[in-house]
């Protein structure tokens, strides 16, 4: 009985992916990547950004001691 929900589940699931999913196009998906790389570039910018004030602000603070 388990081995025919499991064929169930695999044939209703390709069923699912094949004919009711709406799969992106390759120049939505283009554009997408662009976007994820782009802002992903501007987070690793903000990150070394506070990185580097954190770094200067601990060297100033050590110094003082």
């Amino acid at each position: 009985m388990a081995k025919n929900k499991f064929v169930e589940y695999v044939t209703e699931s390709y069923d699912e992916l094949v004919h009711k999913v709406s799969w992106p196009t390759w120049n939505e998906l283009q554009n997408s990547a662009v976007v994820v790389s782009i802002a992903s570039l501007i987070i690793a910018l903000v990150v070394f950004m506070m990185d580097e004030a954190f770094q200067l602000s601990l060297k100033q603070f050590y110094l003082l001691f």
